[in-house]
């Protein structure tokens, strides 16, 4: 790490439509704000934005739910549209439940892309209009680089692109942001072999660096201010083939199954 990390939030980035170019969005932000992207810079992008820009926005009007859809949000008091949609976007319910002092239960699901959350991140903040729901983007990763390598041919430096969204935690109260898809930035970093401070020798430290990223951006992603693109200028990193895949523990790892 560098003496010092800047984190600068691109604030005014308009509302997001269906077919939108999000490179050419932020690039001009970013002329209006007098910034240029710089070598080693890292941007986490909330995923709305390349979700909106994708089309992945469903209205509640043109679903039809299924009867396991109409079971489950009976169980759980949710609208089964939303239930359906939750059910597409996932391989399996892990766990749907109501808690006495809740208006509405929880459904945690295993997302198609093997991400574990509330709802398969199908979810109705930052919707442009009522009754809309918005999913995550199909490849997050390969929509992540692809916005990578337009930043990068109008630049001409390396730059890395985290997307993000915001989890729950199972142990813990409240919410933080997590990478979902990466491009260029590593998942994790592994300082097995090094030391510490005092010398004692690091076994299995490997801290979720993209993670990190994330987590840090929402510190300045205020979700009323319209800031869904954080820049970080001055983290210590090295480009390299990722996936947020790469995150997940594989099951056979899972204690808590």
């Amino acid at each position: 790490m560098s003496q010092s990390l800047i984190v600068t939030p691109l604030s005014g980035i308009p509302n997001i439509k269906s077919g939108d170019d999000l490179g050419s969005i932020l690039i001009e932000q970013l002329d209006e704000m007098g910034l240029a992207l710089q070598q080693g810079d890292v941007l986490a992008i909330a995923h709305k934005v390349f979700s909106k820009a994708e089309g992945c926005v469903y209205h509640l009007s043109d679903i039809t739910p299924s009867s396991e859809a109409l079971a489950l949000g009976e169980k759980v008091n949710k609208d089964p549209r939303k239930v359906e949609l939750i059910l597409r976007e996932s391989k399996r319910i892990i766990r749907a439940d109501i808690r006495p002092d809740q208006e509405q239960g929880t459904l945690i699901a295993e997302h198609n892309l093997g991400f574990k959350c509330a709802n398969a991140a199908v979810d109705e903040s930052n919707a442009d209009e009522a009754d809309t729901l918005i999913t995550l983007p199909k490849n997050p990763d390969q929509s992540a680089q692809a916005l990578r390598d337009q930043l990068q041919a109008h630049y001409g430096v390396s730059v890395g692109v985290v997307m993000t969204d915001t989890f729950g935690r199972p142990w813990r109260l409240g919410q933080v942001n997590v990478a979902i898809g990466l491009a260029g930035v590593p998942a994790t970093v592994s300082w097995e072999g090094g030391v510490d401070a005092f010398g004692n020798p690091l076994q299995v430290t490997c801290p979720a660096f993209a993670d990190e990223i994330a987590a840090a951006s929402g510190l300045v992603m205020i979700k009323d201010k319209k800031t869904p693109a954080i820049l970080f200028r001055g983290l210590d990193w090295s480009p390299t083939h990722s996936s947020a895949a790469d995150i997940l523990r594989p099951s056979k790892e899972d204690l808590f199954r």
